[in-house]
């Protein structure tokens, strides 16, 4: 446990200036705003992970479900449903969950090595696809038809990411603190 006083310090270890999220420009065109928030929030999970790789399926409190390694797998559901079959329009299969089990991302976590790299290694690739999908896009008001919301645009979608990753960020930053006593941005 560190004995700085400021949370972002606590977490990061980094005094101002050395945090390389939110830095992207105030004043650049919304797509490439968009897309830098949404990076921000990405890299932020993955730092709130940073180093626990054994302990990333500790849950919560009993009853709760939630873990880090369950938001992991979460988010890549999330990512691969909105980027890949909402806004690509592929039938892209579940992950971690299934129609028997909607909260498979979550419950019954694996802890081992292999399964928490699988995990990684598929949030990662859902990540990769939704930034090529965004790059190639030729604007923001890109549409594709969910059954929940109805039709929906690229828009939407990155705005959605965005405060999807900065909920469960919230919920990380409890869980990390809950582990190791890091605190932080």
């Amino acid at each position: 446990m560190t004995t700085s006083s400021r949370r972002a310090e606590m977490f990061t270890g980094a005094g101002p200036g050395r945090d390389r999220r939110f830095s992207g420009s105030g004043t650049s065109g919304e797509k490439a705003m968009l897309t830098d928030f949404l990076g921000d929030q990405r890299a932020t999970l993955e730092m709130k992970c940073a180093g626990l790789e054994g302990e990333l399926g500790r849950r919560s409190v009993e009853p709760s479900t939630l873990s880090l390694l369950g938001l992991v797998r979460h988010l890549a559901e999330v990512e691969r449903r909105w980027f890949r079959k909402v806004l690509a329009g592929e039938d892209a299969p579940l992950l971690f969950c299934s129609e028997d089990n909607a909260d498979g991302d979550f419950e019954a976590v694996p802890t081992d090595p292999a399964a928490v790299a699988a995990s990684w290694a598929a949030w990662r690739a859902e990540v990769a696809f939704a930034d090529r999908l965004v790059r190639r896009a030729p604007h923001l008001d890109v549409q594709g038809h969910d059954a929940w919301r109805g039709t929906v645009s690229l828009r939407w979608v990155l705005i959605h990411m965005i405060e999807e990753y900065a909920r469960h960020n919230g919920h990380a930053d409890l869980l990390r603190e809950r582990i190791d006593g890091a605190r932080g941005l």
